[in-house]
């Protein structure tokens, strides 16, 4: 007989009535500036398709070529039989973009912190030293740990220098940032952090995931603030802004070997489908030979962004083209969402959990894809619907 399982309906039913349950919508085309939902068009404002690559010519036809080459997948974990020279060629294009010596791909961003962090500390001699915006996958990665913890305010470096000096005693001590914070869309001051850490011997560990391709002309946080050689473990993922999937891990050599070696995560994953590898290696290329993409991104994200402020729109911390509309209570955030997909743009309302109670929004995320007719669009609903629901 099989297990009672009322427990789960019971905490399904618990997440329905806070209105918290997930049901993503259903994409029935590529995801795009303009996809179908439902079997309606939609402007499409809730990915992270960054710079429109999910769909680039180059970007495709690498996949198709190298699937045909190699077939749909690589048959092994890369550490036994599952390592093919693309794998290896999409690494050393990557390093070169990122102007590192190294780079080890890993299945998803979320793989990379949860295999890695777990291999830089050791037990409680050791402290991780985390800003409190941090995404879930590096808290995830901090669980696995044995390592002392402390959490620091938002990007508050003060507070982050009192605590290496508290800690200064440890035996190792990783400090661990976001590079562009995925809610609120600001960045982290990473020059700041590096220049504390280097006179504590810290290591520092950044999450760049929403920064690259949006960062030091699409390199991302370490190269927008020149900071190449000084920060440690730099991690990032080819599912936003390349368009693709993946994590990826830059640096040194000595870190490419040392992940390689300890990070269950990679050692124990199927490798990546040829063609997802030959696409990476692709994405990369376009960013270098295309400098058009990233600066076509700024162009709608600053008009985008100044647009809403002058309607009275308050968003947030945003420096990025992650641009929230803050909208206080879950329920406005909520009917705002609703409002704008019946108008056929697709946004998605960030609540508690995710964000405190009192700081729910629509998360809006710009692409170098969309059109000034498509924004000037959605500044147009935006309008609308925000003066019903009182936000403007």
């Amino acid at each position: 007989m099989a297990a009672n399982l009322s427990w789960m309906s019971e905490r399904l039913d618990e997440l329905k009535s806070q209105d918290l349950e997930w049901s993503p919508p259903v994409l029935e085309s590529a995801s795009g500036p303009h996809c179908r939902v439902g079997g309606k068009d939609m402007i499409m404002l809730s990915a992270n398709n960054y710079l429109n690559l999910t769909t680039h010519p180059r970007v495709v036809e690498a996949a198709l070529q190298a699937t045909r080459k190699y077939g749909a997948g690589s048959g092994s974990v890369r550490a036994i039989a599952g390592t093919l020279d693309i794998h290896l060629e999409a690494e050393r294009k990557a390093a070169e973009f990122k102007e590192v010596e190294a780079s080890l791909i890993y299945s998803a961003g979320y793989t990379a912190n949860v295999g890695l962090i777990p291999t830089l500390v050791r037990g409680k001699q050791d402290v991780i030293i985390s800003d409190e915006l941090n995404h879930g996958s590096i808290i995830d990665g901090v669980r696995l740990t044995k390592a002392s913890r402390s959490v620091y305010p938002h990007n508050d470096i003060s507070a982050l220098e009192k605590t290496l000096l508290e800690n200064k005693d440890a035996e190792r001590i990783l400090i661990i940032t976001d590079g562009v914070f995925s809610m609120d869309g600001d960045i982290a001051p990473l020059d700041q952090i590096t220049e504390v850490a280097e006179d504590y011997g810290a290591m520092i560990m950044v999450d760049d995931c929403h920064g690259e391709g949006v960062l030091g002309d699409g390199k991302g946080i370490v190269a927008h603030f020149g900071l190449q050689g000084r920060v440690d473990f730099e991690l990032g993922s080819y599912s936003k802004a390349m368009g693709v999937q993946g994590g990826i891990l830059a640096g040194s050599e000595l870190v490419r070997r040392y992940a390689l070696n300890h990070s269950r995560s990679w050692l124990l994953s199927g490798s990546q489908p040829p063609g997802v590898a030959a696409a990476q290696k692709a994405a990369v290329e376009v960013l270098m030979d295309e400098p058009e993409h990233v600066r076509n991104l700024w162009e709608n994200t600053n008009y985008f962004r100044t647009e809403l402020q002058s309607m009275g729109f308050d968003t947030g911390l945003s420096e990025t083209p992650i641009i929230p509309v803050m909208c206080g209570e879950s329920k406005v955030a909520k009917d705002f969402s609703s409002m704008l997909s019946r108008s056929g743009i697709l946004v998605g309302a960030i609540v508690f959990p995710m964000v405190s109670r009192d700081k729910a929004r629509v998360r809006t995320q710009m692409s170098s894809g969309l059109t000034r007719d498509d924004l000037d669009k959605v500044l147009s609903e935006f309008e609308r619907c925000g003066k019903e629901l009182g936000l403007i």
